[in-house]
């Protein structure tokens, strides 16, 4: 374990005893087990449980996948069954390199939440067959983490937003732990860099616990990654500037018993986790301090992890070194079946994994395996945080005509339109004051949602606090930082997994965002045939300082563009509205607030009506 030079400075309890043999041999079954379903995803057409010689004929004739990074994402899913399992917490795994997605399905087939939702897919040979067979297939599913995958709050492909989902589903869920792994090609990109710093906005009594993997496995797809270039000590003085206390974990390389490995590993999360319940009883005990800048936050753990590229995949191919270079990235043998050198390569890596040792004689994982697994919801693929319009409650509204601004004649009275629709707000947010959030790039008084929002409520900053600050608070409703990915980010998270929210923006910059509403708009579209995955509240938008009145900004903020990026979708998962005064905008944002799905109707038998993103421009 090396932790030498980068433990916390405060040592973290121990449970004592250590972690029993049973548990480390039950953990490499799952590892192993995950590691070959991935490989058979990508690779196999039939033979599944390689019962008999693989021939070229039981080799997809086009192979899609990436295994780079799934070997760590298996290990670290089958050591947090562990620990999930020992201490009954609830946790949900948000995976940021989205495109581990045959592991993901594969630790949803072993705990039993795959079959249970796609019945089809059963627990024997046949089921692992159809398993391998619907990857990256036309009528299947994607390659990536997607709506389909079981567990999954985020979707693979495009990268950098990982982290800002991991803590907006943390927002007001004070027993969930968000275990977010974040790529190091993911690392290098803005909206991660600016994900690190949610920690100084989670407030560890009433919202739960993030706890971020930095997984170094050294390559994106066909070059190194800046910060596993890094020596170790500027990478933990990096993570320690952030404010988090860095374990540092390396495993995989110099021909290391996995036994071995699996124990380091298992001791390293057992004082982790030790640490993330110190935290919390110190933050119920009062010892953190808004006032000092050094206890205003939390030093939450982190972990950095580095593993070989490709781990437990080929080494060589051809003459040429594979694992732990980018080679690994995607598929290590593209010439499986046509090549009969390559054929026997890919015979030899997936027997490497005992499949006779994991699966019985009807195909079935076997009890070893089984052992780790939490029970019921707490297995991470069917915790209902994952679902979240399992969870999701309506809000309690109040009647906006109570709001309304008197018109005893047309053109008689004059009125600002956010600043009623504020006053409208700060009522919703006292009736709903776990379930509903303001986000906002530094805009919430800018856009004269102030004053009466912070009669209300004030902002959630967890860091230092200064006498001369404004409506500043360790616990708020108003989510603000200047980063509109942050803001998009945090509030996807937060509805994803069953709350509700408003993304408050000037007109102009909310284009920063337009990518990221892509994603989740195809998220809703997907979701709506996903029988399983229940409806989850609408992304609300209210976008000012628009175009059509420019006082004082002039030409920087003149871009309607917006509006024409969102009426090209589905009218199935969007809704614009123009409200043109006050009291329109009142009507507006109660019915955008007010339903989880768009006003589209369910005809008995299909899939129910999903959410819609919201626009309104006032």
């Amino acid at each position: 374990m090396t932790t030498s030079d980068t433990h916390p400075t405060t040592p973290a309890p121990t449970t004592g005893g250590g972690v029993p043999d049973a548990d480390l041999e039950s953990i490499d079954a799952w590892w192993r087990a995950a590691n070959y379903l991935s490989a058979g995803q990508i690779y196999l057409l039939d033979d599944p449980l390689l019962r008999r010689p693989l021939a070229p004929e039981d080799v997809k004739p086009r192979l899609l996948g990436h295994w780079g990074t799934t070997p760590g994402l298996n290990f670290l899913y089958a050591h947090l069954n562990r620990v999930l399992r020992d201490r009954a917490l609830s946790s949900i795994f948000v995976t940021g390199p989205g495109h581990g997605g045959p592991g993901m399905v594969a630790n949803a087939y072993l705990d039993g939440t795959y079959s249970e939702v796609y019945p089809r897919i059963s627990r024997d040979e046949d089921g692992v067959r159809a398993l391998f067979r619907q990857f990256s297939f036309p009528g299947g599913i994607p390659s990536h983490v997607a709506p389909e995958t079981p567990g999954s709050i985020h979707e693979g492909g495009e990268l950098g937003y990982s982290l800002s989902h991991a803590f907006g589903a943390a927002f007001d869920n004070p027993d969930l732990v968000v275990t977010c792994v974040v790529g190091d090609g993911e690392a290098e990109t803005g909206p991660a860099a600016t994900g690190w710093h949610s920690n100084k906005f989670l407030d560890p009594v009433q919202d739960g616990t993030v706890l971020p993997i930095l997984h170094l496995n050294g390559y994106k797809i066909a070059n190194p990654t800046v910060l596993a270039r890094i020596p170790e000590r500027r990478l933990v003085e990096l993570f320690r500037g952030y404010g988090y206390a860095p374990y540092v974990f390396t495993g995989g390389f110099d021909d290391e018993d996995p036994r071995s490995i699996h124990r380091r590993f298992a001791e390293l999360l057992e004082e982790v986790f030790d640490e993330i319940a110190r935290i919390r009883a110190d933050a119920r005990a009062g010892r953190y301090h808004s006032d000092d800048p050094v206890t205003a936050t939390p030093e939450w753990p982190m972990i950095i992890l580095r593993t070989p590229k490709g781990w437990t995949g080929p080494h060589e191919v051809d003459g040429v070194l594979v694992e732990g270079t980018y080679r690994a990235h995607q598929v290590p043998l593209a010439n499986a079946r046509d090549t009969p050198e390559h054929l026997r390569i890919l015979e030899d890596w997936m027997r490497r994994y005992r499949p006779e040792e994991l699966f019985d004689a009807q195909g079935a994982p076997v009890e070893l395996i089984g052992r780790i697994v939490p029970e019921g919801e707490r297995r991470m693929s069917a915790n209902p945080v994952a679902n979240g319009g399992l969870l999701r409650t309506p809000l309690s509204l109040p009647d906006f005509r109570d709001f309304a601004v008197d018109v005893p004649a047309p053109g008689s009275t004059t009125a600002e339109a956010t600043r009623v629709l504020g006053t409208w707000l700060a009522e919703v947010i006292r009736r709903n004051p776990a379930t509903f959030r303001i986000f906002g790039p530094d805009e919430t008084a800018s856009n004269r949602l102030a004053p009466p929002v912070y009669e209300a409520t004030d902002k959630q900053w967890v860091a230092q606090i200064l006498p001369t600050d404004d409506h500043l608070a360790r616990v708020g409703r108003v989510m603000e930082m200047l980063s509109e990915h942050q803001c998009q980010g945090w509030l996807e998270g937060y509805l994803l997994t069953g709350r509700h929210g408003l993304f408050t923006c000037y007109e102009a910059f909310i284009h920063i965002v337009d990518s990221m509403f892509n994603q989740h708009a195809k998220w809703l579209k997907v979701t709506r045939g996903i029988p399983w995955r229940r409806p989850i509240s609408s992304l609300n938008y209210l976008l000012t300082s628009h175009v059509w009145r420019q006082d004082h900004n002039g030409f920087s903020h003149q871009d309607p563009g917006f509006i024409d990026h969102v009426v090209n979708k589905s009218a199935e998962v969007v809704r614009v509205y123009l409200p043109f005064d006050a009291n329109t905008l009142l009507s507006t944002s109660t019915t955008a607030c007010a339903r989880p799905t768009t006003s589209t109707s369910s005809s008995p038998g299909s899939s129910p009506p999903r959410t819609g993103s919201r626009w309104t421009r006032p």
